[in-house]
């Protein structure tokens, strides 16, 4: 089994990146988190990796961190939840805003993953509420909430939701207006 890849980064793409590893280059498909933590293609790069055995072929998925790891490992396992649909899950939040998520039994929010609906958003709630930890929920799917209204608006302004996203990401932790983080996020989209 695979856990990590530690080599130099060879390529980026859309949803995967390359690492050469010894002359080997692994396709490795990464999290929305692992992608905004690459270096430059030629860089060294640490993956923490999950290997999928499918009946055509073998894919590795790669993480920033061993708690990303985790997660995806555990909305893999709900029933009807692949790796392709555990790492959309990833791409809308920050893996503690996820959890928050989960465990406040917030459907709504998940279902801004790619290829999740109602009904699997609350089948995750349903298999995984209490299993992941997350401090001070509440607060923190408040602060996720805010950010994906602000992405939407973003997106309403003309920006792709990779560019929103990015600019959300960018905004200081502290500043905890809706209209604040707002104003920052444009400043940040715009440089």
């Amino acid at each position: 089994m695979i856990y990590s890849l530690k080599g130099q980064l060879a390529a980026v793409r859309e949803n995967y990146a390359v690492v050469d590893v010894g002359g080997i280059g692994f396709k490795v498909f990464v999290s929305f988190n692992a992608a905004q933590s690459l270096p430059q293609v030629g860089g060294n790069v640490n993956l923490f990796c999950y290997l999928h055995m499918r009946e055509n072929g073998v894919e590795l998925y790669g993480f920033s961190s061993e708690q990303e790891l985790n997660l995806f490992g555990k909305l893999n396992s709900v029933t009807g939840i692949g790796p392709k649909t555990a790492l959309g899950v990833l791409t809308i939040a920050k893996i503690d805003q996820i959890a928050a998520a989960i465990n406040q039994g917030k459907a709504d929010l998940l279902t801004k993953a790619s290829g999740i609906g109602r009904k699997t958003a609350e089948r995750i709630i349903l298999e995984l509420r209490g299993k992941l930890k997350s401090e001070s929920s509440e607060q923190i799917v408040g602060r996720m909430e805010s950010d994906l209204d602000i992405e939407e608006a973003l997106i309403g302004l003309g920006y792709s939701r990779q560019q929103a996203r990015n600019a959300i990401s960018k905004v200081d932790a502290k500043t905890a207006s809706f209209e604040d983080r707002l104003k920052e996020a444009l400043k940040k989209a715009r440089s």
